[in-house]
């Protein structure tokens, strides 16, 4: 026979399990569904002079089928927030958006900085989510000697509304290519390039040292580089930005391919605050890789996955 106390010590037992049971059930409905962000380097979708069949046209848009390839890459990720660089004015903006929609993902709130140097390569941000906040800049100089020199394509800075509870301050950056120019040196432009993003990025954490902030971008410079380091900040600081190591699923880490020297590197970076490190699941973050990816661009997207729950 069981005794009394055996009977209750089970019922307490069964009636615990039902409160973890179903207090697990609570948690998981009431977590966050996870959120896709792309970065992505679109190769020229712009206005041109393109040789095509062997004539040279003035403000030749980018090929057809090299669109059609990018827009089923980005649709496969499936961003929900899609930051891009090398991107024409708003009419480009416009049909990006426009195709994007038409394969199912709607973005509708955007941000386009206009490029300083004249060569109309934008940076741009599409989103599911509402832009709460815009502090882009495409007004930033610097000087090499007596020469004054603009920030070329300046710095997208927007914060998006994830959820009421949720915000996340997303930059994205272009630095200056590694075209030789004749009025300067380009590693030097890039590198102050960097510097001024970094006194922007200074300014924002010492406002909210907490901030859920991200910096994606096409640096143009290799990891050890000074550009990349002055990005990142002092190592060890509470305002250090740490670098997401992405890989492929062949555990490869270039992004970027220079067909003509057939040289492979890593040039696009997703950098993040101490504030955003626990809210990234990397085991789903990664750079894109798919068969005829040189079709889109010459660059491989990167994805980061974040749970926007602050941790």
């Amino acid at each position: 026979m069981i005794s009394i106390r055996a009977v209750r010590s089970i019922r307490t037992a069964f009636f615990c399990a039902l409160t973890v049971f179903f207090g697990s059930l609570l948690s998981a409905a009431d977590k966050p569904e996870p959120l896709t962000l792309v970065f992505y380097n679109l190769k020229n979708y712009l206005a041109m002079e393109r040789r095509i069949d062997g004539e040279v046209i003035e403000d030749a848009p980018k090929p057809g089928p090299e669109v059609e390839a990018l827009i089923a890459a980005i649709k496969t990720m499936g961003p929900d927030i899609l930051g891009v660089c090398e991107l024409g004015d708003t009419s480009f903006l416009n049909d990006l958006q426009k195709r994007l929609q038409e394969e199912g993902l709607d973005l509708p709130h955007t941000e386009l900085v206009t490029a300083a140097s004249g060569f109309n390569r934008n940076l741009a941000l599409l989103s599911k989510y509402p832009i709460i906040d815009r502090n882009s800049r495409d007004d930033y100089t610097y000087s090499i000697g007596d020469l004054k020199l603009p920030f070329q394509r300046g710095v997208l800075d927007v914060t998006l509304a994830i959820n009421p509870q949720y915000h996340l301050r997303y930059i994205g950056l272009h630095l200056k290519s590694k075209r030789e120019i004749p009025e300067a040196d380009q590693a030097l432009m890039r590198l102050n390039e960097a510097r001024l993003a970094r006194e922007h990025i200074d300014r924002i954490l010492e406002k909210e040292p907490g901030t859920n902030l991200i910096v994606v971008g096409d640096l143009n410079e290799l990891r050890h580089e000074p550009p990349v380091k002055a990005l990142q900040g002092r190592f060890g600081r509470k305002d250090y930005l740490t670098s997401l190591m992405l890989s492929d699923q062949y555990g490869f880490r270039w992004t970027h391919h220079w067909s003509f020297a057939d040289s492979y590197a890593r040039f696009d970076f997703a950098l993040y605050s101490k504030g955003l490190t626990k809210e990234i699941n990397r085991d789903q973050s990664r750079i894109h890789h798919w068969d005829d990816w040189d079709k889109a661009s010459d660059h491989r997207p990167l994805v980061v996955e974040i749970v926007p729950e602050d941790q």
